[in-house]
């Protein structure tokens, strides 16, 4: 995933030094989860499929093996620079923001952590509906972060506290890059308004211990946005406290409420 933002800066750029390790940490988490969704019948055997905002192409080479050599998976990113083709996986550089869909029709599409950094998501969301080929299946995939995560044990009182400044202080700092922190809430409503059936969302959760892969999400986060949180009042010392933070093994922190949700556009005989 890159993430554009609203002056055509990047809040996570594919090309900062920590984008790596926040790819590696993002697909440890929700490669699993995603691929349950994508199961039968969404996915299938010589399925016609494109990842957009690819990232590292974790999902993209998963997808690829599912549908087998007569399937064709087709990733873009407008960066990108973690991808790679081979057999029967595709990579093309590509801005859904600006450019028409690199082809007509679809069986499957997804997008994750994507569209809640764009501010024209909605506009896009109904890019991605018509490209799909009759009975092909969208699935969209985001954070909802309109609340912070609940820290479930920390050392003192001020460090749980010095967690939840941080983490106020990042989701402000992506709303000034045009990010819509509640976008993962209204998603299967204008999946239903562009004229999806089948709609449905899951919602998934779990504990991070200090230390853990998806711990370290937050402090990467923390090191591609400093620039950022510096200018928004965090203190250096600040930051370099919250990353030896999520490091302690005696903290324990909730995710972020990752929210899946897909739909199907009808056949040719409406169903």
């Amino acid at each position: 995933m890159t993430a554009a933002t609203s002056d055509d800066t990047y809040t996570f750029d594919n090309g900062a030094p920590d984008a790596v390790p926040q790819m590696q940490a993002l697909e440890s988490f929700l490669d699993p989860i995603t691929m349950r969704r994508l199961s039968r019948p969404v996915l299938q055997a010589g399925a016609s499929c494109w990842e957009v905002g690819a990232g590292g192409g974790s999902m993209a080479r998963r997808i690829a093996r599912a549908v087998g050599d007569d399937g064709h998976v087709l990733a873009t990113d407008i960066d990108p620079t973690h991808l790679v083709a081979e057999g029967n996986l595709h990579v093309r550089q590509h801005d859904v923001r600006t450019e028409a869909p690199p082809q007509d029709a679809f069986d499957l599409i997804h997008a994750r952590l994507l569209l809640l950094h764009l501010p024209d998501r909605r506009r896009v969301l109904r890019t991605l509906v018509g490209a799909l080929a009759p009975g092909g299946w969208l699935v969209v995939e985001e954070f909802d972060c309109t609340a912070t995560p609940r820290v479930l044990t920390a050392p003192t009182d001020d460090a749980a506290k010095l967690f939840a400044l941080v983490l106020d202080t990042m989701m402000g700092v992506l709303q000034e890059h045009g990010a819509d922190l509640g976008w993962a809430q209204d998603v299967h409503t204008e999946m239903a308004l562009a004229g999806l059936t089948d709609v449905d969302t899951i919602t998934h959760s779990q504990s991070w211990a200090g230390g853990s892969t998806g711990a370290s999400l937050y402090e990467t986060n923390s090191r591609q946005l400093e620039p950022d949180l510096l200018a928004a009042g965090l203190s250096a010392n600040q930051l370099n406290a919250f990353r030896r933070l999520v490091r302690d093994p005696g903290f324990a922190v909730m995710s972020y409420h990752f929210v899946s949700t897909r739909g199907r556009l009808p056949g040719p005989d409406g169903r």
